[in-house]
């Protein structure tokens, strides 16, 4: 086997096209069993293969600093860069990340978890090898639906505006590029609206229109001319667009012709003056049927059956799909909710509300600050919009959550996925800030359901709730089916899910059955019966449930799976900070939590109620 001699990217220059040819079968197959054991990103990693392969043959990736647009598309390139026999541990709890990290190997140039970085940051170093005069080129590789951030345009304007020598190559897989999303459009409008274009259109339209054929033969023929139209555009928009941004442009380039790559990529190298653009034309999925033919759910998914593609984890009621289902019921009732996501239809669960609902539904891209802000007009006109984004990914739209929503009280709701720990996508991926900076903007309401039942309650009270914004974040997984409660979700107020005395725990979110876990733990071995609350509001806090605890009970512990810096368990010391009660917080610690199982890394960080209590033993609290 050629994969096995190849130690480092050095020993890929040695070889021949027909060898590099077999390379490239031979890296995919071992993609396709690791990520069959692991989960992980198959369908993007095994498009970029042989583009991955033609890079490494030219390219120095200690002198040539390569940076990928999303890890997603990079796991060829971590097997072929001294890691194949590492890889096995893609994604586990001490092994390699499944995103490019610069602490993990020294060819990696960059890290990144969230797209559409990766113009600035080779700019960033094309500017810092000119200040050092240091040889090598930088080179970005932005594909799998990064360029429909806004950000890639700035960095693509401000290349063109330096005039250096900088290679972008864009790994266009038939899911990158919407000629009707947001900057594109603008630079089509030069094409589109000349006149030449369209009196050669208009004459064309007549005459079709005109033919003396019967109607549905006209419809048809009619049918296969905007198709036409809409080729001729796909083929000549993008050179029309990069080149007037200052790019030499070269394309479309076949992704899977590795001579054709190669050839390409020497030429760019060679005959560099000024930023060049590589337009790269690959198939998600390629050499993996499954994923062929169903790109988007092998985009990222967990262990599943090489053989037929076939998931092996059992379907079961996530938090995702319990929103999705729910939003669905409002939406049938109220005609003005709508739907807003941020290239994420299928991981936040709107794919079937976006079928039910086509007008209502609104994807934008890897555009989240557009999000934001596109949802508040909507609400300025008495729309209910509801946003539902990653807890992570919400972080590139904390400008416009203060200034466009929050500001003008505007009522969106904001349903943030994936809040704390999500496991095997690592630091990048955690959603275990969102509590720390949103619970700083003033009018935000901020609300943590802990089962399927409450996160349905919650999105009732927050489509029906008019004075401002609301989030609701809730985890990864799978949504607790708890017996439903008798209580309505009413602003600000906790709900005392077991009474007690003594000891108050307060558990956020998925973190109460924790509490509820410590409760037991306490009560069978101290014969204290702790109460037990289900926080359901960190903004605004239940001040009437706090000060009924001050006077009443000795002890709070918080239970959180947020970070402690300005987390719940803060607001809650800041409260009894002149008080005698004593208060405990557990939460994510002041540091970047590494990839691994969910499991692991919360026994890892002591966040299991046995943990817990061994925790509160030190401190000679009982």
């Amino acid at each position: 086997m050629i994969l096995e001699k190849i130690t480092s990217p050095d020993k890929i220059k040695a070889l021949g096209i027909s060898e590099l040819r077999a390379l490239a079968g031979e890296v995919r197959k071992r993609i396709i069993e690791v990520t069959a054991k692991n989960g992980g990103h198959i369908a993007p990693s095994l498009g970029a293969t042989d583009l991955a392969i033609a890079l490494l043959h030219v390219f120095d990736p200690c002198q040539d600093r390569i940076v990928w647009d999303v890890g997603h598309q990079s796991y060829a390139y971590k097997i072929l860069t001294g890691r194949n026999e590492q890889f096995d541990t893609l994604r586990e709890f001490g092994g390699i990340s499944g995103f490019n990290r610069m602490s993990e190997s020294r060819y990696d140039a960059f890290g990144v978890g969230h797209s559409s970085t990766s113009i600035s940051a080779a700019l960033g170093i094309t500017m810092a090898k000119d200040c050092l005069q240091e040889s090598g080129l930088a080179i970005a590789v932005i594909g799998d639906g990064a360029l429909t951030g806004g950000m890639a345009f700035e960095a693509l304007n401000h290349a063109g505006h330096l005039n250096k020598n900088l290679i972008v190559i864009l790994n266009d897989n038939n899911m990158s590029i919407s000629p009707n999303v947001g900057a594109l459009q603008k630079y089509f409008a030069d094409f589109l609206v000349s006149r030449s274009y369209n009196k050669l259109k208009g004459k064309i339209w007549d005459i079709l229109q005109n033919l003396p054929t019967p109607d549905h033969y006209k419809r048809r023929i009619l049918h296969f001319a905007q198709k036409f139209e809409g080729n001729i555009v796909s083929t000549f928009a993008p050179n029309i667009i990069f080149e007037d941004m200052g790019f030499k442009y070269a394309g479309p380039i076949d992704g899977h012709n590795i001579a054709q790559l190669t050839r390409t990529f020497r030429r760019a190298r060679d005959n560099m003056e000024g930023p060049v653009l590589l337009h790269v034309v690959t198939r998600k999925g390629k050499g993996y049927e499954p994923a062929e033919d169903n790109a988007a759910k092998f985009h990222g998914l967990g262990p599943f059956k090489v053989e037929t593609g076939e998931c092996i984890n059992k379907s079961e009621i996530t938090y995702s799909r319990v929103f999705g289902h729910k939003l669905m019921e409002l939406a049938n009732a109220n005609k003005k909710i709508i739907a807003i996501t941020a290239a994420m239809t299928d991981g936040t669960g709107l794919a079937e509300f976006a079928q039910k609902f086509p007008e209502r539904f609104f994807d934008v891209g890897i555009a989240e600050q557009h999000a934001v802000t596109f949802a508040a007009g909507f609400a300025t006109r008495g729309i209910k919009p509801v946003v539902a984004i990653y807890s992570t990914f919400m972080q590139r739209a904390y400008d416009q959550l203060i200034h466009d929503v929050a500001l003008q009280k505007l009522a969106v709701v904001f349903c943030l996925d994936r809040a704390g720990l999500v496991g095997e996508d690592g630091a990048t991926h955690h959603g275990s800030f969102d509590l720390s900076y949103l619970s700083l903007i003033p009018d935000l309401v901020i609300m943590a359901p802990s089962s399927s039942d409450e996160l349905e309650k919650m999105l009732t009270f927050a489509c029906n709730y008019q004075e401002g914004p609301v989030v609701i974040r809730y985890p990864r997984g799978v949504a607790p089916l708890c017996p439903a409660r008798n209580s309505d979700i009413i602003l600000g107020k906790s709900l005392l899910a077991m009474e007690g005395e003594k000891i108050a725990i307060m558990g956020v979110g998925n973190y109460y059955f924790e509490a509820e876990k410590l409760a037991e733990l306490i009560k069978a071995k101290y014969s204290l019966n702790p109460a037990v609350i289900d926080v359901r509001f960190v903004k605004p806090l239940d001040l009437e449930m706090l000060h009924n605890l001050e006077t009443n009970f000795d002890t709070v512990i918080t239970l959180e799976d947020n970070a402690l810096a300005n987390g719940f368990g803060m607001a809650i010391k800041s409260f009894y900070c002149n008080s005698s009660i004593k208060v405990f917080s557990y939460g994510i610690p002041d540091e970047f939590i590494t990839h691994g199982r969910i499991e692991i890394l919360k026994s890892r960080l002591g966040l299991e109620a046995a943990q817990i209590l061994k925790n509160l033993e030190d401190q000679d609290i009982f």
